[in-house]
Order: C-alpha cells, then sequence, then structure tokens
C-alpha cells in the first residue's frame, strides 16, 4: 500500500477526535431524543463513540452506501454550511469538527457560523489554533506564520503534505484559498454567544471550541 498524507491522518486523527467525543458526550450528554446536525462531518467520526442520538450528517457531496454509526442510524444530506436548509432551532445541538477553517474568507466564516447558531439550540463548533505551532494540514510546524508569497513557494517541497502529495502549482494556490485558521478573538467575533473553550496538546492550545 502506497504510504500518502491520508495514511498519516488515519494514525494522528483518532487520537484526538476520540477525546474530543468524549468531552462532547460529557458536555451535552445526548440520548436517542435528542437531534444532532453535523456541519461538515465524516460518518467516522461517530463509529467510533456511544451516541444514541438522531444524527443527521451534513456535507457537500454524498456518502455511497449506509453511513450508521454504532449504535443509530445516520440520515445524510448533501447541502451548504454557509446556507442551512432548515427552521430556525431546528435541531437539539449543532456539532462541526475542523470545518470552519476550510471556508476561505472571513465573510463566508461568518456566515457559517450564523446558520450554526440559527438552527441549533445548542452548539459545538471546533477548529484548529492558528497560534499551534504545527499547521495541522500540512503537518509542518511555523510555516503558517510565514507571508502568503513565502509560504505558496515552500508548501511544495518544505512540508509533509507538499512531499507526500506532490500538489501543482494550481493545487497549492486551491490550497491556500480554501484554508483560513482562526485565532481566538475571531471565534469569539464569529461566536459571541458562546464560551470558547482551549484544546490542549503540551500545554499548547491545539484548537479552540465554542459550545452554547
Amino acid at each position: 500500500m502506497r504510504f500518502s498524507i491520508h495514511t498519516l491522518y488515519a494514525y494522528i486523527s483518532p487520537v484526538f477526535r476520540k477525546r474530543r467525543m468524549r468531552r462532547f458526550l460529557a458536555t451535552f450528554t445526548p440520548d436517542s431524543s435528542t437531534s444532532i446536525l453535523d456541519v461538515g462531518g465524516l460518518p467516522a467520526t461517530w463509529r467510533s463513540v456511544s451516541c444514541r442520538a438522531r444524527i443527521t450528517l451534513l456535507n457537500v457531496f454524498r456518502f455511497d452506501g449506509r453511513p450508521d454509526s454504532v449504535d443509530s442510524p445516520i440520515v445524510t444530506v448533501v447541502g451548504d454550511g454557509r446556507n442551512l436548509q432548515f427552521p430556525s432551532q431546528s435541531f437539539d445541538i449543532v456539532f462541526s469538527n475542523s470545518v470552519i477553517e476550510h471556508l476561505g474568507t472571513f465573510e463566508d466564516q461568518q456566515a457559517f457560523a450564523r446558520e450554526c447558531r440559527r438552527v441549533g439550540g445548542r452548539l459545538w463548533v471546533q477548529t484548529p489554533a492558528r497560534s499551534f505551532f504545527i499547521e495541522p494540514h500540512l503537518l509542518t510546524p511555523f510555516i503558517h506564520f510565514l507571508p502568503r508569497s513565502a509560504q505558496r513557494v515552500l508548501i511544495r517541497n518544505f512540508t509533509v503534505w507538499g512531499l507526500l502529495t506532490r500538489p501543482s502549482a494550481q493545487q497549492v494556490c486551491d490550497f491556500m484559498a480554501e484554508v483560513r485558521l482562526l485565532n481566538r478573538a475571531e471565534m469569539q467575533a464569529l461566536f459571541p454567544d458562546c464560551t470558547i473553550i482551549s484544546e490542549k496538546f503540551l500545554g499548547l492550545t491545539k484548537s479552540y471550541i465554542a459550545v452554547r
């Protein structure tokens, strides 16, 4: 099997995801009567935990097969997190994990945050912290602190993602247009009615979670 960036993610991501999901379940204690909208989520998130809630999984693409969790069926829908086609307060909880940073502009992130706050009674929205020394998508330290012109030159040959993926110049540009990491002040501005929790690793803030 050819080693790829996805292989590396498969080793790293579950460790943090399982710990985060345990915290989510302890915070909200959802049961079979709880409705959850996972905006931009994947079935693997819910397969890794015991959660009997009624889960609607929204993404920009369709899932193949039946992405059921261990304990409860998952309804899948195609949609845009910036324009959710649901009535206000139609879900008990809106959940999102490492999605909002992929929207490219602060304006799109504002639209995403407004929609999540509108359709959910309670809220759990997580995103990597820009202040953390490793850029989580490139798996490389400090590069996201450099000017964008320098990042554009370095990404292909001086990041783990670049060396494993060998992206074209256009793919590098697409990545830079898509990913916009957030700082704590921006998260608080996007979710003014939420508590912003810092998720730590090695004593440093690795990600932020907006909780309502």
